[in-house]
């Protein structure tokens, strides 16, 4: 079973997101989705300073065995990229909570973390895409 933290918010498509002290908003990709793709070899990242709605393509992954779409799990500003995962994409299989982050947001509206799913209910759709 894939690690699932309890203190992030998820989407279906397996992004994460974590409130960060800042108000930023910190995303980047659950374990269950760095585990399906394999080893990730390239990432496009979205432009600093980008407006962005929830639920629009963000970014790409791509690993050895395919391409994915990012999506931004909230409405915001990007604030910030991970410049490391340019030359290091395999960060994101290391480390998908932690270092290997993509993104960072200005969120518009904070409290639309709240419409996210927990881990919990994440757990679930992981579940019944493993079956």
């Amino acid at each position: 079973m894939s690690e699932i933290p309890s203190e992030l918010k998820y989407v279906a498509t397996h992004e994460w997101a974590r409130l960060e002290e800042d108000g930023t908003v910190t995303v980047g990709i659950s374990d269950h989705a760095q585990s399906a793709l394999g080893d990730v070899v390239f990432v496009e990242l979205p432009e600093v300073g980008l407006a962005i709605a929830d639920g629009e393509e963000a970014g790409v992954v791509e690993s050895v065995k395919a391409a994915s779409d990012i999506y931004s799990p909230i409405t915001g500003t990007v604030c910030a990229v991970n410049e490391e995962l340019d030359d290091r994409p395999e960060i994101v299989n290391e480390d998908p909570y932690g270092d290997g982050w993509f993104f960072k947001l200005q969120p518009d509206d904070p409290e639309s973390l709240g419409d996210l799913l927990d881990s919990e209910a994440y757990a679930e759709v992981c579940e019944a895409e493993d079956h």
